[in-house]
């Protein structure tokens, strides 16, 4: 159980203090790369941290199905030895992405096949209080709940901007307290304040891109028993088409995480028979079938999706030391894509190897540069499938039109052809660049004649033999 307050023993050799803003995915990624260059890590967050894997009021989004990529799973692996173990001892179910997962894009079936790509089914509360649970057990972290921060604190002030030297907080009884840090990140994702933080200081803030997807989400829980389907998810993208999608995950506790999406005015109702009627106009019928099936654990829940903003932090003259923005705070992402957690796992590694390399000598800038790389290709993924619908404002360059126009042709081909799902799937699970689907083999296999798949004719039935792996 984490308590109010953890406290723990630094590590010898290991100087310094560092404060992470937010108790989320991110600021726990955070706090474990920083453990391994400061004596101690105090992470705040203003949430009351619940002594188990369930929704909290500080992460709304907890209650809807949460994807983690193959990257990203590789990526906890190696920073929280055995977490894939422990969670799937728990209840977490893994996964061939390619071979145990049924993908529809623009209404085809991308073709299984063995593929090497790890994945993991599991909710984000029991995820993320897997990951807070490891976090507190390391060497000088201290965790503190139900604090919140208000301000930077700094060396200079607006006419003479200087370096980030700690924080201030109001603890739970409102009694205010400065922290002092030799590195503060935040990480208080979506709801950030980041930009007021930096005017106080005498900053610039970050030049912002916005792309606004109206994109409503509504989740419900199903209960989940042997052969129920043959494939551990199900995922039925949007397509220009049909700007209507959804997803069904296995999760810990025998449950079926079911996320069924719209977008503008053709969104998902709240009320169950509602919910039930949209799923049936989905592009596909297997997860409507699956919803006649199963039992419903409770009331369909609702969440609007805030506008995508990605932070270019890289592309200001100047930045306070001391300081770093980290996760959903530099960069949101439509989570219809999955990309968010990944995303934070990639810039832990990136943090680590800025810290590796030159210590907080200019580390924000270091920073900066590194994760902008890590954030183009799934920034120009969300962005571009964004723009496939005419409801959403932006500018269509003509990259952006002739690389939506071969997806198409991509996912057609997937259908027949294992080789090109795979290095769709490779693209999107962050493990191959872009780059990739225009290499000569992939190009070739996609751009050939060909009759026409079968995958999306394929009906979706219970206990039925997979074709998966064939």
């Amino acid at each position: 159980m984490i308590k109010r307050m953890i406290r723990a023993v630094a590590t010898p050799g290991l100087t310094g203090h560092a404060v992470v803003i937010g108790a989320g995915i991110g600021g726990l990624l955070a706090a474990r790369v920083l453990s391994e260059t400061f004596d101690r890590v105090t992470v705040i967050d203003r949430d009351a941290l619940p002594a188990q894997g369930i929704p909290r009021r500080g992460v709304p989004q907890g209650l809807h199905a949460h994807g983690l990529l193959s990257r990203g799973c590789e990526i906890l692996e190696d920073l929280f030895p055995r977490l894939t173990a422990d969670l799937v001892a728990a209840g977490a179910v893994p996964c061939d992405i390619q071979n145990d997962v049924r993908w529809y894009n623009d209404g085809r079936r991308l073709q299984p096949a063995p593929s090497g790509m790890r994945g993991l089914t599991v909710s984000r509360p029991h995820l993320e209080w897997c990951l807070r649970s490891r976090v507190a057990a390391l060497p000088g972290v201290v965790i503190r709940e139900r604090c919140e921060v208000v301000e930077l604190i700094s060396t200079g002030d607006q006419a003479q901007p200087g370096a980030v030297t700690g924080v201030r907080l109001l603890s739970s009884g409102h009694r205010p307290e400065d922290m002092p840090a030799d590195l503060v990140v935040n990480a208080t994702g979506r709801g950030n304040r980041g930009a007021e933080w930096l005017r106080r200081l005498g900053y610039e803030t970050a030049p912002e891109e916005r792309v606004d997807s109206r994109l409503v989400y509504v989740s419900r829980e199903y209960r989940r028993r042997p052969g129920d389907a043959d494939v551990v998810a199900l995922v039925v993208g949007h397509g220009a088409a049909t700007p209507r999608g959804g997803v069904a995950l296995s999760a810990e506790g025998d449950r079926w995480l079911v996320t069924l999406y719209g977008m503008g005015d053709d969104v998902p109702p709240v009320d169950p028979d509602g919910y039930h009627r949209f799923a049936a106009r989905l592009p596909v019928r297997d997860l409507h079938r699956l919803l006649q099936r199963v039992e419903p654990l409770g009331a369909p829940r609702l969440m609007r999706i805030p506008v995508s903003i990605r932070r270019r932090y890289e592309r200001l003259r100047d930045f306070p030391e001391g300081y770093v923005v980290f996760g959903d705070a530099l960069c949101q992402f439509n989570p219809s894509y999955g990309q968010g957690m990944t995303v934070a796992a990639c810039e832990a590694v990136a943090l680590r190897e800025c810290l590796a390399d030159g210590g907080q000598n200019r580390l924000a800038v270091r920073f900066f540069g590194r994760a902008a790389r890590i954030i183009d290709v799934p920034w120009d993924i969300s962005v571009g499938g964004d723009l496939r619908f005419p409801s959403v404002e932006g500018h269509r360059s003509l990259r952006v039109k002739l690389l939506n126009g071969y997806l198409t042709r991509l996912h057609a081909a997937a259908e027949a052809d294992p080789v090109v799902g795979h290095a769709f799937l490779s693209v999107a699970n962050l493990q191959a660049p872009p780059q990739h689907l225009l290499s000569p083999g992939v190009l070739a296999r996609v751009l050939r004649p060909r009759s026409g798949g079968i995958g999306a004719r394929r009906g979706f039935t219970a206990r039925s033999k997979s074709p998966v792996g064939r």
